[in-house]
């Protein structure tokens, strides 16, 4: 018995190293200091105009949700994130369910991530296929991040660093412009509210893209088990990072608008962002390319650390083979093995991905199908987008969990039913699930079919659920 409990406290363990700064510059670089930019078109576009306000509503929104998750991490400041937290307040079948949601989300993120940035680097780079920046990006990934939390850390710091020089730039540059402009042509109250074309229809469809932000917030609470005092600054960080993140976006694109009126038409609606740099200043125009390619690559980077942590949470809690995923690498402190997996599943996911969007919009446009089609569809870029929709299906599964956990732990079971501890994970469940009710239909039917596996794995395991599915294991707060 003696032996057996040594073994335990002498076992690898994630290493507590990660102060509260280091937490926020993770959160700000996975959701990306830049996130705006890239969907900027689409938005202006659905909102006609009016894209602050549906910023501004949907960091509220996003806030509820990010309370939960930091009061969950109070309770269990583990690696295993919203799949611990309901797992330990409802139910471990519930709790696997969510994991296993989580799971594909956590995996497309930096899947997609490798395709985006493979795609933007070819641009930069044509002479260089587009397969050969697949395998750079899903490789550099990995190393990375198998080279320990802290090294992550730095390169979070780094990459804000020079994201946060591009913006502070774009802001020079609209604030010349737009202060430059003859009296009278520029109206700043118009990207809040412009009565020729608002409608609540317009808002609220703009609101539910922007909500998708902020989606990457959670992945801060993965991070639970190496974040110094994780109880305070789990809490603190998740809401500080929706803060800052939804500031500054509404800062970005209230100069876009302001430079760039609704009224006028996009040349590109994906590339929006670019041409409104580009009007500001034009050597803007490629600065700005480069820098979503940065902010991507962090995303990427970023978003393996919290998969593979989120894989060792439910590894080590026996969801998933504990002998693989619940291993710790005892020189740098890190889930090796399941950082690697994440990457060869980004990697060969890339390759799917790009194939099944590539021959999807082949079938549709009924061209014919060479040589040089199949090169294209190889090259392409339409996996993004197609990744993009299935992505939000685990996301927000997982945030309707832990609003669901935190109810029921700070407010039904609590002593002192606060008002406080209803009206967060009540209004972030609502707002969640109304969102997931109107996901795409290919993002609903590809979601359910990963469930449905989910879920026959874990009747596989529990010999129809008539064994405990998850073996808890919560670690020290040291």
């Amino acid at each position: 018995m003696e032996t057996s409990s040594a073994s335990v406290s002498t076992a690898p363990r994630l290493r507590r190293t990660l102060t509260l700064w280091d937490l926020i510059l993770y959160g700000v670089i996975v959701i990306q200091p830049v996130a705006p930019m890239s969907v900027f078109g689409v938005l202006s576009d659905r909102g006609h105009g009016h894209v602050v306000t549906a910023i501004l509503i949907a960091m509220v929104a996003m806030l509820f949700t990010g309370i939960s998750y930091g009061r969950m991490a109070r309770a269990y400041p583990s690696a295993g994130s919203a799949f611990t937290y309901v797992a330990q307040e409802i139910n471990p079948a519930l709790g696997f369910v969510t994991g296993w949601s989580m799971v594909m989300d956590y995996m497309l993120n930096p899947l997609i991530c490798t395709v985006w940035c493979a795609g933007q680097a070819n641009q930069f780079a044509p002479g260089v296929p587009s397969w050969i920046w697949k395998i750079f990006f899903a490789v550099v990934f990995t190393l990375l991040n198998i080279r320990g939390i802290k090294t992550s850390a730095r390169i979070n710091t780094v990459m804000a660093l020079l994201m946060g020089m591009v913006v502070v730039a774009i802001f020079v540059a609209g604030a010349r412009y737009i202060f430059g402009a003859p009296a009278g042509t520029i109206s700043y109250l118009t990207p809040f509210y412009d009565p020729h074309t608002f409608s609540w229809g317009n808002l609220f469809g703009c609101t539910s893209i922007a909500v998708l932000t902020y989606i990457g917030f959670d992945g801060i609470s993965t991070l639970s088990e190496e974040a110094e005092n994780p109880r305070r600054n789990i809490l603190l960080a998740t809401v500080l990072t929706c803060l800052v993140i939804g500031i500054l976006s509404a800062v970005e694109v209230y100069i876009a608008q302001l430079i760039w009126p609704a009224r006028e038409a996009f040349p590109d609606i994906n590339t929006a962002y670019s041409y409104v740099a580009g009007r500001a200043w034009q050597p803007l125009f490629p600065i700005v390319g480069f820098t979503l390619l940065l902010a991507n690559f962090g995303s990427g980077f970023g978003a393996q650390i919290g998969a593979a942590r989120l894989l060792f949470g439910m590894g080590r809690s026996n969801a998933l083979p504990k002998s693989f995923f619940g291993a710790v690498d005892p020189k740098n402190h890190v889930p090796r093995n399941s950082v690697i997996f994440v990457g060869v599943v980004a990697l060969l996911g890339a390759f799917l991905l790009e194939i099944v969007a590539g021959f999807r919009t082949y079938s549709l446009s009924a061209g014919s199908l060479t040589w040089e089609t199949t090169k294209k569809i190889l090259n392409g870029g339409e996996a993004y987008g197609l990744g993009a929709e299935m992505l939000n299906f685990g996301a927000l599964i997982a945030f309707m969990g832990v609003n669901a956990a935190a109810f029921l732990r700070y407010f039904v079971r609590s002593e002192e039913r606060k008002i406080g501890n209803l009206i967060p994970p009540v209004l972030g469940f609502v707002i969640c699930l109304g969102l997931w009710l109107n996901l795409s239909r290919p993002a609903m039917i590809v979601g359910s079919i990963w469930m449905a596996a989910g879920i026959l794995f874990g009747a596989i395991r529990t010999k129809g659920f008539r064994s405990n599915l998850i073996d808890f294991e919560l670690p020290p707060e040291e």
